[in-house]
């Protein structure tokens, strides 16, 4: 039997509960250290400093701190064989690779602006966020690290784009992404049918945020989609589930409430993300755009503009039978400007 896997997360990083929920389901086991790169270990750190961190010891005996769910995500796909994530079909495979980072990228920016755009959220995040520990602490050492967390969190939201120009924008799309979810849960138990994919996790870990603990989310979550509330709990623990090949979606047979989901990420995602990569490639200093017919500004995000990259990369990787299937699937959504070059 393998090593366990040795990882540092904590329960307030979205991309933390993402692996964790998925390393259960595919019943991998781990080893979670909670805490921050702040918290002394004798570990070595990563760049860029972020949570989660996994731990892999190399052929020489050297530790190497690793980052980033996505292509974790897919190093484990490879190293275990079994309950695989990645659907089987590319096409498929694809698809939820697309909705993986609908989540990752743009579903992140309602949890931050939720948690610290709003008075009431982020004196709850900084209360709550410092004891998210295993370190014993006075009540005299907590008090000055909730002004210390806010103060930092708030100033670094334009990193995400959260301003009080793109505010109408972030909380309508969470509220119409809440209604799609809402809508395709009520026939399919998955994003990718009757067995989750990464895009179902990348969802969960956003969800474990905006839908049970920042206050105001959570109390728009239940009371325009309680089914959301109640299947991010489910998405806690899948290891029970038996997948079967046939558990997938197919090409042939892609739900309407799917593509519902790709119409939003055509809607939002998609001119922020492209436009955020055409500013990185020309060295402007802002992104500016039209969302839905409302303004977006934001400083330029060079990791976001890597992921339009690596999109193209995976979509140029596809047979041709598999292009034309996901072209067909998403024609019309928005979601096919993507597949084409960022000049």
């Amino acid at each position: 039997m393998s090593s366990p896997l040795l990882l540092l997360g904590a329960p307030g990083s979205p991309y933390t509960r993402k692996m964790l929920a998925a390393l259960r389901y595919r019943r991998i086991p781990y080893r979670l250290l909670v805490g921050s790169h702040r918290t002394p270990t004798d570990l070595p750190k990563p760049k860029p400093q972020l949570l989660p961190t996994f731990y892999f010891t190399k052929e020489d005996g050297s530790v190497e701190a690793v980052v980033d769910s996505t292509p974790l995500l897919r190093r484990f796909e490879h190293d275990y064989p079994d309950r695989k994530l990645v659907p089987s079909d590319p096409a498929i495979a694809f698809l939820d690779y697309l909705l993986e980072d609908f989540a990752d990228e743009w579903l992140t920016k309602a949890m931050f602006h939720y948690r610290w755009h709003f008075p009431q959220d982020a004196d709850q995040a900084g209360e709550i966020l410092p004891r998210w520990s295993v370190k014993p602490m006075t009540e005299a050492v907590l008090a000055p690290m909730k002004a210390f967390i806010k103060d930092r969190q708030i100033s670094r939201l334009y990193v995400v784009g959260s301003n009080d120009v793109t505010a109408p924008v972030i909380e309508a799309s969470f509220r119409r992404y809440l209604g799609a979810m809402k809508r395709h849960l009520e026939y399919q138990p998955f994003l990718m049918g009757a067995r989750p994919g990464t895009s179902d996790f990348a969802a969960y870990g956003q969800l474990t945020q905006l839908a049970r603990f920042d206050p105001t989310p959570t109390a728009i979550t239940l009371s325009e989609a309680p089914r959301l509330f109640a299947w991010t709990e489910v998405l806690e623990d899948l290891s029970g589930v038996e997948p079967t090949e046939s558990d997938w979606i197919s090409r042939d047979a892609i739900p309407a409430t799917l593509r519902d989901l790709f119409v939003e990420m055509g809607r939002v995602y998609v001119p922020v993300m492209l436009a955020n990569a055409k500013a990185v490639i020309q060295g402007a200093k802002t992104v500016e755009t039209e969302v839905d017919g409302l303004s977006w500004v934001q400083e330029p995000f060079p990791y976001q503009a890597k992921c339009i990259k690596w999109i193209g990369e995976e979509y140029a990787r596809l047979d041709g039978d598999a292009r034309q299937a996901v072209s067909s699937i998403i024609a019309g959504t928005g979601c096919e400007q993507l597949l084409s070059p960022v000049a």
